[in-house]
């Protein structure tokens, strides 16, 4: 990917839960954008939301919850995104699962390696 390029968010929102093949749906997802040269991508966990079925998800002490909500942020050219987009679709299909995906516009400033 190209420093000042225009490029596209991908934002895949699942639960903590979610499995394909009994590995977390995130995992098979983030593994799929590195085997596929993708620019990167990150798992965000979160402490409190709900989906579609308006069921409330919190890691309050109280109300411990094994599926928290989780965002995978993954930045890369358009091109690129639109035919992960796909393999999302197909990993939600396989995993029975429910969720929420968006793209949006993103300017990269910086995209850069270790100098290791």
């Amino acid at each position: 990917m190209q420093i000042n390029s225009e490029a596209k968010l991908l934002r895949i929102f699942i639960g903590e839960s979610d499995r394909i093949h009994g590995k977390p749906v995130y995992e098979t997802i983030v593994l799929k954008a590195r085997e596929l040269g993708l620019a990167g991508a990150t798992v965000i966990k979160g402490i409190m939301g709900f989906g579609a079925n308006s069921k409330i998800h919190t890691s309050k002490l109280l109300t411990v919850s094994e599926d928290l909500p989780l965002i995978i942020e993954i930045v890369d050219e358009l091109n690129k995104i639109e035919k992960f987009v796909d393999i999302i679709h197909n990993i939600f299909e396989d995993a029975n699962i429910g969720g929420l995906v968006t793209i949006e516009k993103a300017e990269v400033i910086k995209y850069i390696a270790t100098k290791k």
